[in-house]
């Protein structure tokens, strides 16, 4: 449709069209720049209006914290002044009172040096009138002082007698009770066959026959076994056996082996029995060592060296007065545990000092020196703790007691020795020490008469009333107890008892 249109009317529209966008544009132009600069002047009227509204705010604020700091400020200056107030008061208070008390030490020193004058015008004129005495009396002061504890003792001798009695009395009650306890709980928390050991041993034979085969011709198979083990055989009527002889276990044991080992080979002749004696040593020597380890076991006792178990076998066949010296030692190990573990001391060192007190005794007689002395080289040679030995040392009171250990030590030697049955002694040593104790006693003047009870545990003394008061019964009983410790050899303890009866007789008729 515009292919025919002229150019011109298309230029004019084009041209017209235009200027009536520019038009347009102006006036949107326009009247966007005069709605924006409306909008603009609202806003900055609501601003100051904002503004002038904040700072009257903050001036209120201002004026509020101002007049509160004010108010805080006089309270501040109201509360130093009364705190002022009171320091001066209390300065003041202070004042006064210091005041008071250099008076009072001033009086104080005053009256002390008046109390010090006083004392030594007391104490000159004491020592005046002392003086006084002491030329109107005749005697000095230390004269005067013993004449009166004289008389005092003098006056009061019976009471002080009967006091120490009683004291003496409960003291002994006391401990005796504590120590029957101790020991008894002991005893009867361990028991052993209290069966000694013999001088004999017998052994039995498979038929009669053998004993001609023992004996030998002319005696030389019999001779040459006595030779070597130094054991007598006693071949007698007695069927189906023969008796060997020896005080020595140790040796009995081995002929007893040895022998045994004859019979079941059956060639009997002194080649063979030279033969058989060595492998009976050697098997008990092992025998011995395995003794001694399981008495080492039974006492938990685990470091001993194998010499010293070896000779702690060997006392299995030693005896004293009968007695077991192994069994006896054992014994005395598990009493002394007990003992010490009862007093609350070591029970390892007690234990094993027990054990070992007596191991000097495995020792042959060549070697010189008691069984203590021989004993306490062989467990220093062995080095055995300084303690154990100190603890055994003293069971037969050749050493001093060193240690708590070696009291408990001895005492179960005393009560492993003393039980009944556990030893023998001859009726002649029973007797001959009963009769020692009496005639130790009877030779006090003042005694009328002694008896030992007790098995001579115990020494009832009867004094002359008029020759011996009661002071004197207690001093007598304390050297009596002295002169037996001294004098007689006895195990254990003897209890001596001193008896003052007066008797008054009068007649009515």
């Amino acid at each position: 449709m515009f292919a025919n249109t002229n150019p011109i009317v298309i230029g004019g529209i084009l041209i017209v069209g235009i200027a009536v966008g520019y038009l347009v544009r102006r006036w949107l132009s326009l009247h966007t720049h005069v709605s924006l600069e409306r909008k603009a002047q609202e806003e900055l009227t609501r601003a100051k209006r904002e503004a002038q509204d904040a700072l009257l705010s903050a001036k209120e604020k201002a004026a509020t914290t101002l007049s509160r700091a004010e108010d805080e400020a006089r309270e501040r200056k109201q509360e130093l002044r009364h705190l002022e107030e009171r320091i001066l008061k209390k300065e003041e208070a202070l004042e006064r009172e210091r005041s008071l008390f250099q008076n009072d030490v001033k009086r104080q020193r005053e009256e002390s040096e008046e109390l010090r004058k006083t004392k030594e015008e007391i104490r000159v004129k004491q020592e005046e009138v002392a003086q006084e005495f002491e030329r109107i009396a005749g005697m000095t002061r230390e004269d005067a002082r013993r004449e009166l504890l004289a008389s005092l003792e003098r006056q009061h001798r019976e009471e002080l007698a009967a006091l120490l009695v009683k004291l003496e009395r409960a003291k002994q009650e006391h401990i005796e009770a504590k120590s029957v306890e101790v020991i008894t709980t002991a005893i009867q928390r361990y028991a052993r066959s209290s069966v000694a050991d013999v001088t004999t041993s017998v052994v039995h034979l498979p038929n009669e026959d053998i004993k001609g085969k023992i004996i030998g011709r002319e005696g030389r198979n019999i001779r040459t076994f006595e030779r070597l083990t130094g054991v007598e055989l006693v071949v007698d009527e007695t069927p189906e056996s023969i008796l060997l002889s020896s005080f020595d276990p140790y040796r009995r044991e081995i002929a007893s082996i040895a022998l045994q080992k004859l019979i079941k080979d059956g060639r009997i002749q002194p080649a063979k029995i030279e033969e058989k004696v060595e492998e009976a040593r050697e098997e008990l020597e092992t025998h011995v060592q395995k003794v001694g380890e399981d008495a080492a076991y039974e006492m938990g006792i685990l470091d001993l060296p194998k010499e010293i178990l070896s000779l702690l076998g060997r006392l299995n066949y030693r005896t004293s007065y009968g007695q077991n010296v192994l069994v006896h030692s054992l014994e005395m190990a598990h009493i002394a545990g007990m003992i010490a573990a009862e007093l609350g001391l070591n029970s390892e060192i007690a234990k094993k000092a027990a054990l070992l007190h007596d191991l000097g005794k495995a020792i042959d007689h060549d070697v010189e020196g008691t069984h203590v002395e021989i004993g306490r080289r062989l467990l220093k040679k062995c080095g055995i703790d300084e303690a154990v030995i100190r603890a055994m040392e003293a069971h037969h009171e050749e050493y001093p007691f060193a240690s708590p250990e070696a009291y408990v030590v001895a005492a179960a030697d005393a009560i492993s020795a003393a039980r009944p049955g556990a030893r023998r002694d001859t009726l002649e040593k029973y007797l001959k020490r009963l009769e020692d104790i009496e005639k130790t006693v009877m030779a006090f003047p003042g005694v009328k008469q002694t008896y030992a009870v007790s098995a001579g545990r115990e020494v009832r003394v009867f004094v002359v009333p008029e020759k011996i008061d009661d002071f004197g019964a207690l001093q007598l009983a304390k050297q009596i107890a002295y002169k037996i410790q001294s004098d007689v050899s006895y195990p254990g303890e003897i209890k001596v008892t001193v008896i003052r009866e007066v008797k008054a007789v009068e007649y009515a008729r």
